[in-house]
């Protein structure tokens, strides 16, 4: 029988062109799964075959688990403290096995289990020629399509399969059984019964990629792609970026009469390419990415990581672009939130923050409107610049003497530590989720909950009347929060939430305004 065994082994590791060790593991598996049958409940059986004799002995084995953790598997599972009676040094995680009767190798064997040594054999095929495609390290795929499936395409690579879902096929694209095709690697998923690897056309990694193959300079390491944003399709931006101060970056892209750029704009469909150099300054960056609009000013929020960028009445239309495209492409290359306004829209704006904030210096530090307003003209926008400013600076303002910098100093601090302890007594009991969501601070948290908001599920249900009177913030800031805890909603229900959203958001949110302002 032993010998049968490795005969057998031989035969199929040549005829399927695997390792025989392979082979073994199969035949192994497929032993285990006959003897299971032996047994009513879910048994752990393993099976070792010696691969010089060919001589096999099987085994039922129980896991070793955490008494506390209790028998969630009692076929498989034993408790600690059971198994240290019969061995005493052995540990958690570790196995117990019993040896019993192996089933015989025999002819109704290979009839019974031939499928599942043949799957294993195939499984274990496919994850070679996978592994060796890998060890490549080829982000891209020139392929030719072998068939289409439900709208999805089978790219064929050398001995590797690829799908090509729809999703990631530039739109429009009409894409046939026998064409040549090249797109980028996206993913690969091990658990596919079908092709593994995930290809796409409209990942922006695909654009950058192929520059590279046009772009000598890029392979070279002398020219590099900072990032890329794609509508598919339609029109793409790349930053580029050199320390070459003898090359052009832009114009190294283009190429002679253009024709680098043209190469990719070809294999993409005709997708219009924007070429913007890249800055380490980010509102230079943003100014590049809104090209060909020309920006007026620029505001930047760190905290917010966001840009107010004001354009004239004729630049408005090109900075927004067509559907918003130009900002969402520039917003998207430049990882910034872009809000685009006209002059007229900056000045509102910057008048509701001073209002707010001359607000809020009149009823935190109890002091009149004149007050308030030399410390706004000072450019004091927050109760912590206020309190923790150093004091030679606040002494500097004419119009304020020491004892009023110092008790206006007292009052700041007074204040904090007032909303701390408010803060802190608000987020006992608040959900983590809630409290770790991005953009969300633990003072913020803390409002919340002293509004009785403690769950994620419950603020994300808050109309925005009610968001607005809980925390009196701005009508972006407050849509911006409220979103963020959609982040897990599909596509089709998010146009749910925001057309139900945009029909009176903007109306609710200015009339909560208006209450907390005449609190």
């Amino acid at each position: 029988m032993s010998r049968e065994v490795l005969l057998l082994v031989d035969v199929l590791a040549r005829e399927k062109n695997v390792d025989e060790d392979i082979v073994f593991g199969a035949l192994e598996h497929a032993l285990a799964t006959a003897t299971k049958k032996r047994y009513d409940g879910e048994v752990d059986i393993r099976v070792e075959i010696d691969r010089n004799t060919g001589e096999y002995r099987t085994f039922r084995r129980w896991h070793v688990v955490a008494d506390e953790a209790g028998l969630q598997l009692p076929d498989q599972e034993i408790l600690h403290f059971e198994a240290v009676e019969q061995y005493a040094d052995i540990e958690v995680d570790e196995y117990i096995e019993e040896p019993v009767e192996s089933v015989e190798l025999g002819r109704r064997f290979a009839q019974d289990t031939k499928q599942i040594v043949l799957q294993r054999i195939r499984d274990a095929e496919r994850e070679q020629i996978l592994a060796e495609f890998l060890e490549r390290g080829d982000s891209l795929v020139m392929g030719t399509i072998k068939r289409m499936e439900r709208g999805e395409a089978v790219v064929e690579s050398g001995r590797i399969e690829a799908r090509l879902p729809r999703d990631q096929m530039i739109p429009k694209e009409n894409l046939r059984v026998g064409d040549r095709v090249r797109a980028y690697i996206l993913r690969i998923d091990r658990n596919a019964r079908g092709p593994q690897v995930i290809l796409s056309r409209t990942a922006p990694e695909f654009i950058m990629k192929l520059f590279e193959l046009e772009v000598p300079e890029i392979e070279q390491g002398s020219l590099v792609i900072k990032s890329a944003a794609r509508d598919p399709g339609v029109r793409a931006k790349i930053a580029v970026h050199t320390d070459d101060k003898r090359i052009d970056p832009i114009g190294t892209c283009v190429g002679m009469r253009g024709s680098r750029v043209q190469a990719v704009t070809g294999e993409l469909g005709g997708e219009r390419v924007d070429i913007v150099l890249w800055s380490e300054d980010p509102a230079q960056f943003v100014i590049g990415a809104l090209a060909p609009a020309n920006v007026s000013s620029i505001m930047v929020d760190e905290e917010k990581h966001a840009m107010d960028v004001v354009v004239d009445d004729e630049n408005l239309a090109i900075a927004i672009g067509r559907s918003g495209q130009n900002v969402r492409l520039a917003a998207e290359l430049t990882g910034w939130q872009i809000n685009i306004m006209t002059a007229e829209q900056s000045a509102d704006k910057a008048e509701q923050e001073t209002a707010g904030i001359r607000k809020l210096f009149m009823e935190k530090l109890d002091v009149d409107q004149e007050v308030a307003d030399i410390l706004v003209d000072e450019g004091f926008s927050s109760l912590e610049e206020i309190a923790y400013v150093p004091i030679s600076e606040m002494l500097e303002i004419d119009a304020l003497d020491e004892d009023t910098v110092n008790e206006l100093r007292n009052r700041a601090r007074d204040a904090l530590v007032t909303e701390a302890i408010a803060s802190e007594e608000g987020v006992e009991g608040v959900e983590d989720a809630l409290i770790n969501l991005e953009g969300m601070s633990r003072a913020t948290a803390g409002k919340l909950g002293l509004a009785g908001i403690k769950t994620l599920a419950a603020f994300g249900g808050l109309a925005y009347d009610e968001f607005g009177a809980i925390l009196a913030l701005s009508t972006d800031r407050a849509r911006q929060l409220i979103d963020n805890a959609f982040e897990d909603v599909t596509d089709d229900e998010m146009k749910l939430i925001d057309a139900k959203y945009d029909e009176h958001a903007k109306a609710v949110l200015e009339k909560a305004w208006k209450l907390v302002e005449a609190k």
